[in-house]
C-alpha cells in the first residue's frame, strides 16, 4: 500500500506517517487487502486528501467507513460513483439539497465537492468486503482523528458537518470558537424517517458561514 497523497498533506502529517502506529496500520492493511477483498481500492484509500489539499480545506464531512458492497467505495465518504446506484443516505442527502435548492443533483460521486474544499473524510478508510466496520480494528481511527485535531488547531473558520452520533463523538477534536459545527442525525433511513436528518439545512448555514467568512461558498448542485 502506497501513501499517495498531496506534498501539502504529507507536509502536515509527517510526524503521523512516520509514527510506529502508522506502520502498523499500513501492515494490517496490506495483509487484510492480500487476504480478502477490500474496499475502495488502494490507489484510493487516500482519495479524500488527493482530492482536497490541506490549504483548499474549508469544510469537513465525517463518515464512519466505505461502503462494503461491490464497486460502491470511491475514497470519499458518502459517494459513489455516477454509474452506480445511490445508496439509501445518500439519496437522503440529495433529497436534503432538493428542500434547500430546489433542485436535485444528478452526480452521484462526490468529487466536485472535494475539489472546492470538502474533505468527504471516513473514519475508517478501508473496509473488508460485505463486512461493514470490520477495519475497525486496524487502527484508522487514531489516524484521522489526529487529522481532525490538527486541522482544526491549524486552521480558523471551517464547517466541520457531523451526521449521526458517531460523527458527533468527533465533536472534541474540534476547537468551536475557531469553526462552526452543525450537527444532527445521519442521513440513513432509519435516522432520516424518524425526523432527524430533514431540514437540518445544512448545505445552506455551511455556505452562509463560509461567505460571512470571505470564503467562496461551495457548489452543493
Amino acid at each position: 500500500m502506497s501513501i499517495r497523497i498531496t506534498e501539502s498533506w504529507q507536509k502536515i502529517l509527517q510526524k503521523e506517517f512516520n509514527s510506529e502506529y502508522f506502520l502498523e496500520i499500513v501492515q494490517k492493511t496490506k495483509k487484510e487487502y492480500s487476504s480478502f477483498k477490500c474496499f475502495p481500492l488502494g490507489k484510493n484509500i487516500f482519495r479524500s486528501f488527493d482530492l482536497c489539499p490541506f490549504e483548499k480545506v474549508k469544510v469537513i464531512i465525517i463518515g464512519q467507513d466505505p461502503y462494503h458492497g461491490d464497486q460502491q467505495a470511491n475514497g470519499l465518504c458518502f459517494s459513489v460513483e455516477n454509474e452506480i446506484d445511490n445508496p439509501p443516505s445518500l439519496v437522503n442527502i440529495f433529497k436534503e439539497l432538493d428542500k434547500s435548492y430546489g433542485e436535485l443533483r444528478l452526480k452521484s460521486d462526490l468529487s466536485d465537492w472535494a475539489e472546492q474544499g470538502v474533505l468527504l473524510l471516513n473514519s475508517v478508510l478501508t473496509v473488508r468486503r460485505r463486512f461493514p466496520g470490520s477495519h475497525k480494528y486496524i487502527g484508522w481511527e487514531k489516524f484521522t482523528d489526529n487529522v481532525i485535531d490538527i486541522i482544526s488547531k491549524q486552521k480558523k473558520g471551517l464547517v466541520f458537518m457531523l451526521w449521526g452520533n458517531y460523527a458527533k463523538g468527533k465533536e472534541k477534536y474540534i476547537n468551536e470558537n475557531q469553526h462552526l459545527i452543525l450537527k444532527s442525525g445521519h442521513p440513513s433511513p432509519l435516522s432520516a424517517n424518524k425526523g432527524f436528518w430533514f431540514g437540518n439545512n445544512h448545505f445552506k448555514k455551511c455556505n452562509e458561514f463560509l461567505i460571512k467568512n470571505n470564503s467562496a461558498p461551495v457548489k452543493w448542485i
